[in-house]
């Protein structure tokens, strides 16, 4: 844009040098007309480039002012959207929150996957303590509580030091680790008809890729505790694993009803060949003596005959 306007001010300067000339010749010639008209049509030529130029450069500022105005546009757009994520982070800070959102996501997967009669949230076991979700299976309730070790996360992933990185990750280590113990020892009860493991599940795939990729010690934990990590994608197949195996024990069993039915028709069709068998037996007797009582009957329909005939030979 400033070349433009050094352009433009050079043009400016040239046009009134050509001017100056011009009128000097003018004069010196004493106001010859033909001098007139070719400054004229100089005059006019040189306008008609500087009213040119104008209006490109006009165009050219309608356009930069156009393209600044979208481009504040889009910086406004993007510091509400910054001002957006740190209130969401700030939000974020609050652990009963965090739980909250997880708690949330959990039932609305399961909700997603499963009939209202397979789940449960917030369920209360004897001793008072609620677990976040509960699957039901033949085997046994599966409980799964939702963990998010946000703090120690954050200053790990935020950390630059290798010192530092060391130590944000044995705290969140230890975090982690505390959680495990914690979902063992309250909602790993057989006696309370759960079976012998718990799920963890944690919200942020970054904070759980975090724990399966750190430590062979924290995965040692979780299957001495027998707790499993889930996260939102891994819950997903998680879910869908344990339905299929629910599907595919109701198929047996469905399999077994059937076959338990087919028995059942194959004895009553045995027990109905019997009393056919009986039934034709008694038929076949029937006939028997239905064919002598027509045989007796004929007989004595002969005999009465000729009792009759007799009669009439008498009474002649």
């Amino acid at each position: 844009m400033d070349i433009i306007l050094i352009i433009i001010i050079i043009g400016v300067l040239i046009f009134n040098v050509v001017i100056f000339i011009a009128l000097r010749d003018i004069k010196s010639k004493n106001n010859n007309d033909q001098g007139f008209v070719l400054l004229n049509q100089n005059v006019h030529g040189m306008q008609e480039r500087l009213d040119n130029v104008s209006n490109r450069l006009n165009e050219r500022l309608d356009k930069a002012a156009q393209v600044i105005g979208g481009v504040s546009k889009e910086i406004g757009q993007m510091q509400e959207i910054g001002r957006s994520m740190q209130g969401l982070q700030k939000l974020l800070q609050s652990p009963k929150l965090r739980g909250n959102i997880g708690e949330h996501v959990l039932e609305q997967m399961l909700e997603q996957n499963f009939p209202k009669s397979l789940y449960d949230t917030q369920f209360r076991f004897r001793e008072g303590q609620i677990v976040d979700a509960i699957v039901r299976t033949e085997e046994g309730i599966i409980p799964l509580d939702s963990k998010f070790p946000m703090e120690n996360y954050q200053r790990l992933a935020s950390e630059e030091t290798e010192e530092g990185r060391e130590r944000y990750t044995k705290e969140f280590l230890k975090d982690v680790k505390k959680h495990i113990n914690d979902i063992a020892k309250k909602y790993i009860l057989p006696d309370q008809g759960t079976v012998d493991f718990a799920v963890m599940y944690i919200p942020s795939e970054a904070v759980y890729y975090e724990i399966i990729r750190n430590d062979a010690e924290l995965h040692l934990v979780g299957a001495e505790k027998k707790v499993m990590f889930v996260s939102p994608n891994s819950l997903f197949y998680f879910l869908r694993v344990i339905l299929m195996g629910m599907q595919g024990k109701n198929l047996n069993k469905m399999a077994k009803e059937i076959m338990g039915t087919i028995h059942g028709v194959k004895k009553d069709a045995e027990r109905l060949g019997e009393v056919m068998q009986t039934l034709q037996s008694h038929v076949n007797h029937t006939k028997t003596a239905m064919d002598k009582v027509s045989v007796d009957y004929v007989k004595l329909a002969e005999k009465i005959e000729r009792v009759d005939r007799m009669e009439e030979t008498m009474i002649e």
